[in-house]
C-alpha cells in the first residue's frame, strides 16, 4: 500500500499484520487504524494479542509479515529511538525507576534531550497540575507514593515530551475500585482536554466503554468486532462477541 492509499486521519496503522511467539501465534492477520485525536481500546481476553499490537507500535517487537505504520512513516528498526520520542507508554506497574525521585523519573528524557532547565520546570509543574498529583511529592521515590500516585507520575512521564499517541496498556488494573474511579474521571478528562490520540488496552468492557470512541474486540490473535460498545450489544458480529459481552453484563452503554 502507498503512502497515499493510507488515510492522514490515522496516527497508527496496522496491516494485515501476524505475529507468532514460537509455535504460539499472537496476531493472525489484524488490519487497524488508530485516529489522530481519538481513543481507543483493544479489549479481549488474556491472550488475545491485545499487547502484542501495543509491543508491535512501539517496536519492542515486529511483524512476522505485514506493516505497522505511525504518523505515515513506517515503524522500521533505524527510526525506532527518534518515533519513540513521539510515544507515551503506560504499564500496569507504571514502570518507575526505583532510584529516581518523581521528578527525577518525569524528568529524565528532557534532561538526556538537553532540554532549557525553566523549561523542563515549566513542564513538570504543568504535568503536576493536569494530573492532579501533588507537588510537594516531587522529590519523594516510588516507594513512598500510593498505587494511584504511581499510576499519576506514570502518565505524567509519558506524557513529558507532548507525545502523538499515548499507549496504554491496562493501567489502572492493579488498583483498588475507589482509587480505580478516581483515575478513571481524571483521565477522560485529561484526555478530553489534550485531545491525544490514544491506544488503551484493557479486559473490562466497562472501562471500554467509559474511554472509547471506537472499540476493537479481539479473540485469539483476530479482530472480531470493531465500532461501539453500543454496536456490539445490538449488533455482534459473531457468537464469540455475544459471549464476551454477556460476561460483562453490567457494562453500560454510553
Amino acid at each position: 500500500m502507498s503512502d497515499r492509499d493510507r488515510s492522514p486521519a490515522s496516527i497508527v496503522e496496522l496491516r494485515d499484520c501476524w505475529k507468532a511467539y514460537g509455535r504460539v501465534p499472537a496476531l493472525r492477520g489484524v488490519d487497524l487504524e488508530i485516529g489522530a485525536g481519538t481513543t481507543t481500546v483493544l479489549i479481549g481476553p488474556s491472550g488475545c494479542g491485545k499487547s502484542t499490537i501495543l509491543r508491535l507500535v512501539t517496536g519492542l517487537a515486529r511483524p512476522d509479515r505485514g506493516d505497522v505504520y505511525f504518523e505515515a512513516a513506517q515503524v522500521r528498526t533505524r527510526d525506532l529511538p527518534r518515533l519513540r520520542l513521539r510515544m507515551g507508554y503506560v504499564i500496569q506497574s507504571g514502570g518507575l525507576f526505583p532510584h529516581l525521585s518523581a521528578r527525577g523519573n518525569v524528568t529524565l528524557m528532557a534532561r538526556y534531550l538537553r532540554w532549557d532547565p525553566g523549561r523542563i520546570e515549566g513542564r513538570l509543574l504543568e504535568l503536576a497540575r493536569l494530573t492532579r498529583f501533588p507537588a510537594d511529592a516531587l522529590e519523594r521515590y516510588p516507594i513512598q507514593l500510593s498505587g494511584g500516585q504511581k499510576q499519576r507520575l506514570a502518565l505524567m512521564r509519558a506524557l513529558m515530551l507532548d507525545p502523538s499517541v499515548l499507549l496504554l496498556d491496562e493501567p489502572l488494573g492493579a488498583l483498588d475500585p475507589v482509587i480505580r474511579f478516581d483515575l478513571q474521571t481524571d483521565l477522560r478528562a485529561i484526555f478530553q482536554e489534550l485531545r491525544k490520540s490514544v491506544l488503551w488496552v484493557t479486559h473490562d468492557l466497562d472501562e471500554a466503554a467509559y474511554f472509547a470512541d471506537q472499540v476493537v474486540l479481539m479473540h485469539e490473535g483476530r479482530v472480531k468486532q470493531q465500532g461501539t460498545i453500543r454496536q456490539m450489544l445490538e449488533a455482534p458480529a459473531d457468537p464469540f462477541v455475544t459471549r464476551f459481552v454477556q460476561a460483562q453484563r453490567h457494562a453500560e452503554v454510553p
